[in-house]
């Protein structure tokens, strides 16, 4: 599997899971809204436990209003 598919995958698994015990669980629309900010700025993080969802909402500043929206609705 290519490096690029166990990133997008990564991500999705942790949008789905998030931190919070009551993470909601995330469409593809919102899943892709974050991808390339995933990409981005949250490259060298290893995906699973919502360190990518945590990484994000560490970056509000710098994201996409998209994937702002999708952190924000994950309460972070």
């Amino acid at each position: 599997m290519s490096a690029l598919r166990c990133t997008i995958l990564g991500l999705a698994a942790a949008l789905i899971a998030g931190s919070a015990p009551h993470a909601m669980a995330q469409t593809a629309q919102q899943r892709a809204a974050c991808q390339g900010d995933a990409k981005k700025l949250c490259q060298g993080v290893a995906p699973g436990g919502g360190r990518i969802l945590e990484c994000l909402a560490k970056q509000k500043g710098s994201l996409s209003e998209p994937c702002k929206a999708v952190v924000e609705a994950q309460g972070k």
